[in-house]
């Protein structure tokens, strides 16, 4: 086994991956994050912070024995449920996995106490790896919204639909209500090309100064790329099935462009 070495990273760092709506490929841009960054040096943990309807395990094809139900009834803890994926965190290009409880829907009436309570654990997790992806729900509800908060750095994933922009406008909106300093970042995905997808970001970023005064930066973009699909179908990490394929590249530069404070595009 290839162990990583020590990464310069600050222990326990937290990026949110959020979203407005669904389907705009939030998970997947977690998911090949944390790759990304593993295969940059960092020993990552990816969590599935979707408190209705998880998907991680399935976008990844796993079979986890625990999960975060198990771990919300008492029955384990949060240590305990995680589960390694192309080798785990301890190899390069490899991470751990917390999941949720894939499709249920049973985690989402928790009490805000008991939301408070799983950051609180999420950001205690986090201080054994180099870095951490929650991989929030889509929307902007309380539970949602109390994640985020748990998070050093939020990466909103928009795409170029009008209900992609908008509903990532609600989310910012609420994210700066509970913070006023909070600066979420910006990932264009599935981008037909780069020209439309600094279209769609001008106008998210527009209505944002013009309702918010604030104006979040543009991270990266990620292209639309056929090989996603098929991973998706296939229930594969990006990077194991398809390593060099456009949108895994965009991954990676976007990961770097994190690491450094920087635009990847």
């Amino acid at each position: 086994m290839s162990f990583l070495p020590e990464s310069n990273a600050p222990a326990g760092r937290i990026l949110a991956i959020a979203s407005g709506k669904g389907g705009v490929g939030k998970t997947l841009i977690a998911a090949g994050l944390a790759q990304a960054f593993s295969a940059q040096g960092e020993r990552m943990l990816l969590i599935d912070g979707d408190l209705g309807m998880a998907n991680i395990d399935v976008q990844l094809g796993l079979s986890p024995d625990a999960d975060l139900a198990a771990v919300m009834s008492g029955q384990i803890l949060l240590e305990d449920a995680c589960q390694p994926v192309m080798g785990g965190a301890r190899q390069r290009g490899g991470f751990d996995v917390i999941a949720g409880r894939s499709g249920s829907g049973g985690l989402a009436g928790m009490r805000p106490d008991a939301v408070n309570r799983l950051a609180a654990a999420c950001a205690t997790i986090a201080l054994s790896y180099e870095r951490a992806i929650l991989d929030l729900a889509a929307g902007a509800d309380d539970s949602t919204m109390r994640m985020a908060m748990a998070a050093d750095d939020v990466l909103i994933v928009i795409n170029d639909e009008p209900t992609s922009l908008t509903d990532a406008y609600a989310f910012v909106k609420r994210l700066r209500i509970r913070d006023e300093t909070a600066a979420p970042l910006v990932v264009v995905n599935n981008a037909p090309t780069a020209e439309k997808a600094r279209e769609a970001y001008a106008a998210f970023r527009k209505t944002c100064q013009s309702f918010l005064g604030f104006a979040p930066a543009l991270a990266g973009i990620v292209s639309r790329d056929e090989h996603v699909p098929l991973t998706i179908r296939a229930q594969m990490p990006l990077n194991q099935r398809s390593p060099n394929c456009a949108a895994m590249c965009d991954i990676a530069k976007l990961a770097s462009a994190l690491a450094a404070g920087r635009e990847a595009a």
